[in-house]
């Protein structure tokens, strides 16, 4: 994201509200095999247990989001239910930033670990998970595309050693 005089402006991370549920839809309908429309997206929001995070760039509040985190929380532990940038957006760390926020908030919550299920042949995705810690834990067979892909089941450890 280049701002005035071509000096890169990393994007802010925020709570998404209702105003971008349309937005984070076409956006999750043009990264995925089944999208999500704006109507689930407002009641996965609405669930006081999910915080759905945005990207954007500063001084954008129009502008479609960059990306989205969507995650889902309990007391003891808590899943990425959805993550995805903008393909114009990707390889410029999106991802990681909102990766790395929302871990950071679950840090803050005491959150003690972290779940999330990727597709296998996601190579950026899954670099990036590891990159931040993550490991696999397990795999869903048949998981992607009408049951030939597979997803990793990774987990993040987020106690440290608490």
């Amino acid at each position: 994201m280049l701002g005035l005089r071509g000096r890169w402006r990393e994007p802010v991370i925020l709570d998404a509200d209702p105003a971008d549920h349309g937005a984070i839809a076409k956006l999750h309908a043009s990264s995925f095999t089944r999208g999500w429309g704006a109507v689930e997206i407002a009641r996965l929001a609405a669930e006081e247990s999910v915080t759905v995070l945005i990207a954007r760039r500063p001084a954008s509040k129009g502008a479609p989001p960059l990306g989205f985190n969507i995650i889902r929380q309990t007391a003891f532990d808590a899943e990425i239910l959805s993550v995805a940038v903008d393909p114009r957006s990707r390889k410029h760390g999106v991802g990681g930033l909102l990766m790395r926020e929302a871990i950071r908030r679950l840090q803050h919550d005491r959150v003690g670990e972290l779940f999330l299920e990727v597709d296998a042949s996601n190579t950026a995705a899954t670099t990036l998970y590891r990159k931040l810690g993550f490991t696999e834990v397990g795999q869903r067979k048949g998981y992607y595309d009408g049951g030939i892909g597979h997803a990793l089941v990774m987990r993040l450890d987020l106690a440290g050693g608490r």
